[in-house]
């Protein structure tokens, strides 16, 4: 048995509870950076790597969540080949009257998908084991048949009502992604999982039809929706069309609202194959799907703690009262330090705090600050370094914030991310900082920033 950390890293999945498998270290040999609670430890079973299917991060937490990454329930997640198979496929279809629905889903041995199509008429469609692919089940629900628990996203919040699942517009077995055992390692989403009795139920009143090859098909209240890039992630990617995820795995335009009975159109040339940069929306959390080519361009925290290092180590100075400036470190997220450097979000130039400068301007909020280098006017906030590794698109330098969180980034991630509308609510979209889930403004919901050296 061999123990490895790493900081991108999760434990395998597997048919064990991921809260058993998951085990925290607190050795010596863990990075100091950043506390114990947000090392991911890879427990390796055999003497060889595990196949790493890819990782699904949830947009807004920047590197974990408010209480901590705990058991199943966490800001990123990574998913292994399993020891043992789990997936299922179709089998045989039964149109069955209301008597015998309950029977047929009293099996719990049994995976299926019922649809009620009226109180006398159900047609259950029975799934067998698939020796070919793992299964993984997303969702709210805390039972153990869900591998990653997740709960609505607030924007500024970094978690804060993570625990309010009662209100929650996701679903309790949201989603699964079927995974091919086999090279090249396919990945696939399907809308909806399968509950605690291996049952999929869409009830009278959820959208659903048939086929034009006589199979059965339909939507969850809330919907899936997806967002595959174009160009490639990596490289130089610009943002696909949503669409939502069917139960079945087709692809369909988007609903008129986000639970309205009617679906949209078959999209026909598209798929529900995740590649490397695809969103996947739950209705109150996004989430991101990286592949592990993808991931081997991204920083790691080894790398981002060099790359703050670097920037500190240049003693940048503010302008105005000539204090040196330093980003605080990786592990102290959120906690404004009195070397912070600040930034004016309209026109990128870096100070130190101060309490002066407020301007009352026509319709603005009352704490807008006048830059005392260009006059302009705007919001004045803390610099935060992005620390989540998977959501940048390269290693490049951090040199552009987003606007107005002030998180900051290389620059072809910001300009990814500024190009990226997020779905919000039941129909609206907005860009939005992927670190922590604040909606961007500003023409271009990024700043270049401009820093002052020291003048010794």
């Amino acid at each position: 048995m061999v123990l490895e950390g790493s900081s991108e890293a999760l434990c395998p999945p597997s048919s064990l509870d991921l809260r058993q498998s998951c085990k925290k270290t607190t050795s010596s040999s863990s990075s100091p950076l950043v506390p114990a609670s947000q090392h991911h430890d890879n427990l390796i079973i055999n003497d060889k790597d595990p196949v790493k299917y890819g990782e699904l991060i949830v947009l807004g937490y920047n590197g974990s969540l408010a209480n901590g990454d705990k058991g199943r329930r966490r800001s990123r997640l990574a998913l292994y080949k399993r020891p043992k198979a789990n997936g299922v496929k179709p089998d045989v279809i039964h149109n069955i009257s209301t008597p015998l629905v309950s029977k047929a889903l009293s099996n719990k041995s049994q995976h299926s998908i019922s649809y009620t199509l009226s109180r006398s008429h159900s047609v259950i469609v029975e799934y067998t084991h698939d020796t070919n692919t793992d299964m993984f089940q997303i969702g709210r629900s805390t039972e153990s048949m869900i591998d990653f628990v997740v709960t609505d996203t607030s924007p500024n919040s970094q978690g804060a009502n993570e625990g309010q699942s009662a209100q929650s517009t996701i679903s309790r077995y949201a989603c699964r992604i079927i995974c091919e055992r086999n090279p090249p390692y396919t990945t696939r989403i399907y809308a909806a999982g399968f509950d605690s009795s291996k049952n999929i139920f869409l009830g009278e009143r959820a959208a659903k039809w048939r086929t034009s090859d006589g199979l059965m098909d339909g939507l969850t209240t809330n919907g899936v929706l997806v967002m595959h890039p174009t160009g490639g992630f990596s490289d130089d990617p610009s943002p696909g069309v949503w669409r939502e995820i069917s139960v079945c795995g087709n692809v369909y335009a988007l609903r008129e609202t986000r639970s309205a009975q009617q679906r949209g159109k078959l999209v026909e040339n598209e798929s529900n194959t995740l590649q490397d940069g695809s969103l996947i929306d739950l209705c109150g959390a996004t989430l991101l799907w990286r592949m592990p080519e993808g991931l081997r361009r991204t920083p790691t925290l080894k790398q981002l703690e060099s790359l703050r290092q670097e920037m500190n180590a240049a003693r940048p100075q503010c302008p105005v009262g000539f204090n040196t400036l330093a980003f605080p470190s990786l592990a102290q997220r959120e906690i404004v330090d009195k070397k912070q450097p600040w930034v004016y979000v309209n026109c990128g130039h870096v100070h130190g705090y101060h309490n002066w400068g407020f301007r009352k301007e026509k319709g603005g909020s009352g704490n807008e600050r006048e830059c005392p280098m260009c006059r302009r006017v705007g919001p004045y906030v803390p610099l935060w370094l992005g620390c989540e590794g998977g959501l940048y698109l390269d290693a490049g330098q951090p040199t552009h914030a987003f606007c107005p969180c002030g998180h900051v980034c290389s620059e072809k991630t910001a300009k990814c991310w500024s190009q990226i509308p997020c779905p919000h609510g039941t129909h609206a979209f907005h860009a939005a900082c992927p670190f922590c889930g604040t909606w961007l403004t500003g023409e271009q919901g990024y700043i270049k920033l401009i820093f002052q050296g020291p003048v010794d």
